[in-house]
């Protein structure tokens, strides 16, 4: 799937050379801002992998195997999904969401508040986090980290549509943290930044291309401490032993780079990695019989969908790329999407282990959850495809070929992931399907589709996010403020997409306290979405994912129930993981992913009356490309 990097790695992954990402969200960022409901939280510690074992130092490993290179081991740079769950358990951010039900919790920041009108939000910051050289985590850090991203565009790259809002971020003392807004904004309980020493990063200069990986141990104040990096072979941590939560339980967390998904799982069977996210249904039902492994298999946060260049643009005017001219009109996207038999898919492709995709939220987020109704719905209709060209003037020639306003064979091209092997498997079906309209499709299968995608270079391209509990992340990127700066710039944008209607519609949610009325205005921004036929989301795949019960006693899902393990919004399952051998035995495969250690979050959130709690999304992915 295609994972842009502004990135998303669609839902994926940013592969994409960086260029000065200027995240204008202007409107966008209009956010109401809600106040938390007071939280004390109670997030299930799980139990984690003992890795593979580490005989020669006596301690116990924890390996995750993962498919997508780190993009940046900068927090101002990384998008990617990898990259950015990394960065959670290295640095702190204002506030966590709760394992169980995603509800805000104390993080950097122990409680907060804001002022009648919320312009004005006060964060405590608490006593006992120390960044892992010794010296003390601050108010001040938190006040640098955010004025940098709002004084240098370089700075701003990933993470800054969350501060083009702020008038003024200050420090009147070390324990206190004051941001000042221009207009309420509804991400202020959920600003998902990490918050870096300011003794530090204050020696970079050019932050964007300050990669954060040539001295190590690299300091943080999270549950880990990031001590080794090597370029799509490995990234170690080490537990923070000084982490107000308390230390993680593994002495020593891997990241293990795997190109190949069969290969990772081979390393699974074989106890060289403790964990493997990402499988496909046929992995997944292997490893089921498979003695001390566990797969978890639960309603996910992605959603898969077919992207089409509209057209790719800058905020200045010029366009650029080589998307295809005849995506650009409405009967050809509408017929294609026609041709595209979703039922099938769910069942073939992803074999059951899938929602059949509709909206642009998937189901698990039930408030804003939308479907189309019957005269809206595009059920599959090849017939009824085949009629709109024709009427469109899409005629075919006598070889039964499709043929463009310009009297040439319709010949699209569509960017997949090399290591996904569903979007090979979709890419066939297309051309089956496609291929009896007379339309060419030939299947661009890349170990990197950033380059390509970045510049506009595609007619269309596999597609996917996940989505946090708040929307908003995943809406914004098809705004318009969000198109690059310059052709030469690189946008937050998912795939060059600026509808004014939609635009008028997300900034109303942005600044909409009624949650029906908001949820309302999120639903009719799916709604306007799928009518323009820039993005058919296909599918909404579960989390299928395994670890080795003999190295993991027990492990936490997020949410608790039934969730995932891979990419949480937080850092639960790796923090809370508990080695086998710790538990008392080799494991026997009854751990539950949703078993462990009650471990009380923090104190009551001090919050302004009436409000109410707006998540925000971290950013997408796909697979394990976006974030």
């Amino acid at each position: 799937m295609v994972t842009k990097v502004p990135s998303r790695p669609l839902s994926r992954r940013p592969d994409r050379p960086r260029r000065t990402a200027r995240l204008l969200l202007a409107a966008a960022l209009a956010t109401a801002s809600l106040a938390a409901l007071p939280a004390t939280a109670t997030a299930t510690a799980a139990a984690a992998p003992a890795a593979a074992g580490d005989e020669k130092s006596g301690g116990t490993t924890l390996t995750v195997a993962v498919s997508q290179s780190i993009d940046s081991l900068s927090p101002f740079l990384a998008q990617k999904l990898t990259s950015t769950s990394i960065h959670r358990l290295a640095y702190e951010y204002l506030t966590n969401y709760d394992a169980k039900d995603a509800r805000t919790v104390p993080a950097f920041a122990t409680e907060w508040s804001a002022s009648a009108d919320k312009l004005t939000w006060t964060y405590k910051i608490r006593e006992d986090s120390t960044w892992s050289d010794g010296k003390p985590a601050t108010a001040e850090d938190a006040a640098w980290t955010f004025n940098k991203m709002m004084t240098d565009p370089n700075a701003a790259t990933a993470n800054g549509s969350f501060t083009a809002n702020f008038a003024e971020v200050t420090a009147p003392d070390p324990r206190t943290l004051v941001i000042r807004l221009k207009k309420p904004q509804a991400t202020m309980t959920a600003l998902d930044v990490p918050i870096v020493p300011k003794h530090v990063w204050e020696k970079v200069g050019d932050f964007s291309k300050f990669n954060n990986d040539q001295q190590f141990p690299i300091v943080g104040n999270g549950p880990f401490v990031i001590t080794d990096f090597k370029v799509d072979q490995y990234i170690k941590l080490k537990p923070n032993k000084t982490f107000w939560r308390g230390a993680p339980k593994f002495d020593e967390l891997v990241f293990k780079y795997y190109k190949d998904g069969d290969a990772a799982v081979a390393a699974l069977q074989k106890g060289e990695v403790s964990f493997v996210p990402n499988l496909t249904p046929a992995q997944a039902a292997a490893l089921k019989t498979q003695k001390d492994i566990k797969v978890n298999d639960a309603p996910g946060r992605r959603f898969y969908a077919l992207a089409t260049n509209p057209g790719a643009r800058a905020q200045d005017g010029k366009t650029f790329g080589n998307g295809h001219p005849a995506l650009l009109d409405p009967a050809v996207r509408k017929a294609l999407f026609l041709s595209v038999d979703r039922a099938t898919l769910v069942d073939k492709v992803f074999q059951g282990h899938a929602v059949e995709g509709e909206g642009y939220i998937p189901p698990r987020f039930g408030s804003y959850f939308w479907k189309p109704g019957p005269e809206q719905k595009r059920t599959y209709d090849p017939t009824g495809a085949d009629k709109l060209l024709f009427a469109a003037g899409y005629r075919k020639d006598g070889e039964g070929k499709r043929l463009g306003k310009d009297g040439k064979p319709l010949n699209f091209r569509i960017l997949c992931h090399a290591t996904d092997p569903n979007d090979k498997a979709v890419g066939k079906y297309l051309q089956e399907w496609w291929g009896a309209l007379g339309i060419g499709l030939t299947v661009e299968c890349l170990d990197s589709v950033s380059d390509p995608w970045v510049k506009g270079d595609y007619d269309l391209a596999f597609d996917g996010w996940s989505v946090n509990p708040d929307p908003d992340y995943v809406l914004s990127i098809h705004t318009c403020g969000t198109l690059p700066a310059t052709p030469k710039d690189t946008g937050a944008t998912d795939n060059f997409i600026c509808d004014k209607e939609f635009d008028a519609l997300y900034a109303q949610q942005a600044v909409e306290y009624d949650t029906a009325k908001r949820a309302d205005l999120v639903k009719r921004m799916q709604s306007r979405l799928y009518d323009t036929g820039y993005m058919n989301i296909m599918a909404y795949p579960n989390a299928l994912e395994a670890y080795r019960t003999d190295q993991i006693a027990s492990i936490t899902t997020m949410p608790e129930a039934a969730g995932n393990l891979w990419g949480q919004d937080g850092y639960w399952s790796w923090w809370s993981a508990v080695p086998a051998a710790s538990a008392g035995g080799s494991g026997d495969g009854s751990g539950s992913s949703s078993t462990g250690v009650l471990i009380g979050v923090g104190a009551a959130v001090v919050v302004a009356a009436g409000g109410l709690l707006l998540f925000r999304m971290r950013r997408r992915a796909t697979a394990d490309d976006r974030e």
